[in-house]
């Protein structure tokens, strides 16, 4: 059937009609807020309220040269647009009203943002490498040094003996022993090396278990702070008659990092290390940066800021003004990164592209050693050429950056690495990164080598130049003898030589009053006691045979290592003969 809906009959019902589409309402319009002073003061406060908010939780430097400071801005710029167009009623049509009203709202802020990435990219620019190549070589300034003659023989008790992880596993322990301790407070990671009392020391605080026993402790601060003797493993823990209550690990005003923000708004800092003077007073030395080339480029270290760990004071010296007790200003790692560039734009950045000329890298890890009552950082100088073997090496003071190139052709410091731990491989022992050391004016990486539980159990010396030549020994004395016998047996040192006594190397001649025997990792150790003496000097058969023929009321000679306490480390035990028999 038709249906004709246009007669009259059907009159009106098409205006009925549920499918005839409605017309869209108008939208109401929004009504900006206030006045136009108003709403500015408005997105004003809330911007700042923004700001400060973001300042205190994430502490950018208030520095051209930082670019956290640009990012902050431009989040700053962002929150009072989205303020202003909240605040101005998200007034206009269409899109291109709409985006005319953003536009109209945002003309300061977008103005101060275009002029910010306008100076990020000539900052930029002017610190690029591809023209600054000659700026990037000179920030470190590098010597050439002689090693026989300035680095000098070091005796047993300046040998660190512990690295870091054999450190932190020394300091967990202590701790465990303090029963008033232990269940408040943990060590806190820093373990920083430094030269102590003259002797090479590892120092760290506590931290707090967790935020409750923060709460529970901040009044009093932290109690103690951690001292781990490098050469005799032993743990002092230094209790404190004021706590110290500015650390890494605290939390609002007094945490460091905010701390030092409010103090100093416009520096930028490398990582704090914790140090103690000479009196034992806990200090944060907070390195200050500078960007030296252009305006991101170049970083290098203009000071430090020293901070008291117990009160807060604090004081700013520049690098040349720096007290001596301190020994880290500048950090192993921007060493590196400054020798770096001095070995890579050595002839010019197209040199560094094309052809690679005398260009050079430092190697893998690094290691510290203290000399003249200063911590020098070490790292091995290798071609860019990637071939298992170093040009030389370098030696760097960490509290004024001064740097000597010593020229020694040998192996990098993994292969002398894999080669100590082929002397022992029936062991399964681990070697620790090495230090350099002279030994008869012979470059000798000397390393710990330790078991699997990460307790040192003896020691290796290897020759730079020649890394076959490798020796171990329950101590180091034994080690050193054991490697001085096998340098005079290549013809690198006469053989007189094999017994020259180091500074701390003693003799002791008598009657044997008493001698024992005990097995100690497979080794058969004699320990021996001259008539008048407490002290009993203790010898492996490896390291010396002679000693398995001794009998009590032998007259000898023995060959010891200074130490502490009742037990002395001995190299060689000889029996005098009367000159009647």
């Amino acid at each position: 059937m038709n249906v004709n809906w246009n007669s009259p009959d059907f009159e009106g019902f098409a205006n009925k009609n549920p499918f005839t589409p409605k017309e869209p309402r108008p939208k109401k319009a929004r009504k900006p807020i206030g006045t136009p002073l108003t709403r500015t003061l408005i997105n004003l406060a809330v911007t700042l309220v923004f700001g400060a908010i973001y300042f205190y939780v994430t502490l950018p430097a208030l520095s051209f040269k930082a670019q956290e400071f640009y990012f902050f801005i431009f989040l700053l710029c962002a929150v009072y647009c989205l303020c202003a167009v909240i605040t101005s009623g998200f007034q206009g049509n269409g899109v291109k009203g709409y985006f005319g009203f953003v536009k109209k709202q945002c003309k300061i802020p977008g103005i101060l943002a275009a002029a910010l990435v306008l100076v990020t990219i000539v900052g930029g620019i002017l610190s690029w490498e591809v023209i600054r190549a000659n700026s990037y070589r000179d920030l470190l300034t590098v010597s050439d040094g002689d090693f026989a003659t300035e680095v000098e023989e070091i005796s047993f008790d300046q040998i660190p003996m512990v690295d870091r992880d054999s450190a932190e596993k020394l300091g967990n322990r202590k701790l465990g022993e303090l029963a008033d301790m232990v269940s408040q407070f943990e060590v806190a990671s820093d373990y920083t090396q430094i030269n102590y009392g003259g002797r090479p020391v590892r120092v760290t605080p506590l931290r707090y278990g967790d935020l409750i026993k923060w709460l529970n402790n901040r009044g009093e601060g932290l109690p103690a702070y951690l001292i781990i003797d490098m050469v005799t493993q032993n743990v002092e823990v230094v209790r404190l008659d004021e706590g110290i209550r500015y650390t890494t690990a605290e939390h609002f005003g007094r945490n460091l990092y905010r701390y030092l923000r409010f103090h100093y708004p416009t520096y930028m800092f490398d990582a704090p290390a914790f140090e103690i003077d000479e009196d034992g007073d806990p200090y944060w030395v907070c390195p200050v940066i500078d960007k030296t080339i252009g305006l991101f480029g170049g970083v290098d270290i203009t000071g430090a800021v020293l901070v008291n760990a117990v009160n807060g004071e604090t004081e700013y010296y520049e690098v040349g003004s720096v007290p001596e007790w301190v020994d880290h200003v500048y950090t192993a790692e921007l060493i590196i990164q400054q020798y770096d560039y001095h070995g890579r734009y050595v002839n010019g950045f197209l040199n560094s592209m094309f052809g690679q000329r005398d260009m050079t890298v430092t190697t893998d890890g690094y290691n510290y050693i203290a000399i003249d009552d200063d911590v020098y950082m070490y790292t091995g100088i290798t071609s860019v050429v990637s071939d298992e073997s170093n040009v030389g090496f370098i030696l760097s003071n960490q509290r004024t950056k001064e740097t000597r190139f010593y020229q020694v052709a040998g192996a990098e410091e993994y292969s002398a690495m894999a080669s100590a731990r082929g002397q022992v491989q029936h062991l399964s022992y681990t070697a620790t990164f090495p230090l350099l050391l002279n030994i008869s004016e012979q470059p000798t990486y000397f390393m710990a080598l330790k078991d699997a539980a990460g307790l040192v159990k003896m020691y290796a010396m290897v020759n730079v130049s020649q890394y076959q030549i490798v020796a171990t020994g329950t101590t180091v004395a034994e080690c050193e003898s054991n490697y001085r016998v096998m340098l005079a047996n290549n013809n690198l040192i006469d053989e007189s030589d094999t017994d020259i006594a180091v500074s701390d190397q003693q003799l002791a001649e008598g009657t044997i009053a008493e001698i024992r025997s005990a097995v100690i990792d497979g080794n058969t150790w004699y320990y021996l006691r001259l008539n008048g003496s407490e002290v009993y000097y203790a010898i492996s058969a490896a390291a010396d045979q002679n000693v398995v023929i001794l009998n009590a009321g032998d007259d000898v000679a023995v060959k010891y290592a200074v130490g502490e306490g009742s037990i002395c480390k001995a190299y060689s035990v000889t029996k005098i003969i009367a000159a009647d028999q």
